[in-house]
C-alpha cells in the first residue's frame, strides 16, 4: 500500500505515481482521443453531416444514460470499498488478538520455553496468512531446534490452519500437564479460535469476487457511452470533442479501475492492504510482550 499525505494537493495534482489511474489508462485515453478525432473528421469534413440531421439527437441518449451509469459506478465503487474496509478490519482484529494472546500467555504461563514458542508462533501465523492470501510459498524461517512441533508443518497444505493447530495442541498439552487450569484453557482456546475465524473471513473475501457478468456489463456500458459520445457533441464542440471525450473516459475509467484494485484487498497493488507492515508490527509488539524475539 502506498503511504501518502492527503493534504498535499500540489503533489496529487501534478505528480504521477504508480497508483495513478492516468498512468494506467494512458494507452486507452490516447485511443479514445484519436477515435474522437476520427469521428469528428468523418462527420465534419468527409460526410459533412448537417447539424440539423438526426445525429444531433444522440446527446439525448447520453442524458438518459448518464444517471444510470453514475448510479452503477457509485454502487460498484462502494461495493469494492466495503470489501477493502472489511479486510482492513479483519487484519486489525488479527493485531488485537495477537497482542491479547501474547499478554495472556505471559500472565498465565511463566515457563520461558513456552513463552518462546508463542513468541515465534503468533507472528508466524500473520506471515503465513499473508502468504496464503497472496498465494505465495510460506517460508518457516525459525532456525529453532527446541520446538520439534514445526517439523510437522506441510508447506503444500493450508499453512495457517496447521500453525493454528500446532498452537492449540501446545495449549492442550499445557492443560494436560497441569501448567494451566481449565478456565485458562477456555480463555486461550477462545483467542486461538479467533485466528481461524479471521482467516476464514479473509478467504471469503478473496475467493468470492464481484460477479464477472456485473463487472463486464459496466465495462461494456462505459465503452458504449464513450464510443457514441463524440457522434452528437461534435456539432457543438467541433474538434474540441476529442479532449472532452478523453476527459470523460478518464473519469469513468478511473472509477472502474480503482474498484478493480480494491475489491481484492489482499494483493500487491498500490491500493491494497499493507499486510507486510501489519505483520511486521505484530512481530514487533509480540516480541515486546514475550521473550525470545
Amino acid at each position: 500500500m502506498q503511504i501518502y499525505n492527503n493534504k498535499a494537493w500540489a503533489k496529487a495534482l501534478f505528480m504521477m505515481s504508480r497508483a495513478d489511474t492516468a498512468r494506467k489508462l494512458a494507452p486507452l485515453i490516447t485511443g479514445v482521443f484519436l477515435y474522437s478525432l476520427l469521428v469528428a473528421f468523418a462527420e465534419l469534413d468527409v460526410l459533412k453531416i448537417q447539424p440539423d440531421s438526426w445525429v444531433k439527437n444522440v446527446p439525448t441518449l447520453h442524458t438518459l444514460l448518464g444517471f444510470a451509469i453514475s448510479i452503477l459506478l457509485v454502487f460498484r465503487t462502494n461495493t469494492a470499498y466495503d470489501r477493502w474496509w472489511e479486510g482492513r478490519k479483519l487484519w486489525g482484529a488479527l493485531v488485537n488478538n495477537s497482542r491479547n494472546l501474547a499478554l495472556k500467555i505471559r500472565a498465565m504461563v511463566p515457563d520461558t520455553d513456552t513463552q518462546l514458542f508463542f513468541a515465534r508462533a503468533i507472528p508466524l501465523y500473520a506471515d503465513s496468512l499473508q502468504a496464503h492470501l497472496q498465494l505465495e510459498q510460506t517460508r518457516l524461517a525459525l532456525d529453532d531446534q527446541a520446538h520439534p512441533e514445526w517439523d510437522a508443518i506441510d508447506t503444500e497444505k493450508h499453512i495457517p490452519n496447521q500453525i493454528a493447530g500446532v498452537m492449540i495442541r501446545k495449549v492442550t498439552e499445557l492443560y494436560k500437564n497441569g501448567a494451566i487450569t481449565g478456565d485458562q484453557l477456555i480463555v486461550l482456546n477462545g483467542e486461538l479460535s479467533s485466528f481461524t475465524d479471521i482467516c476464514g473471513a479473509c478467504e471469503r473475501i478473496k475467493n468470492t469476487p464481484i460477479p464477472q457478468s456485473y463487472s463486464a456489463f459496466i465495462k461494456k456500458f462505459i465503452f458504449l457511452y464513450i464510443s457514441t459520445l463524440p457522434m452528437g457533441y461534435v456539432f457543438t464542440l467541433g474538434y474540441f470533442v476529442a479532449p472532452v471525450v478523453a476527459i470523460v473516459f478518464y473519469v469513468l475509467g478511473s472509477l472502474e479501475l480503482v474498484a478493480e484494485e480494491i475489491e481484492d484487498p489482499f494483493g500487491n497493488d498500490d491500493n491494497d492492504l499493507p499486510m507486510t507492515k501489519i505483520a511486521s508490527n505484530i512481530r514487533k509488539h509480540v516480541g515486546e510482550i514475550l521473550p525470545g524475539q
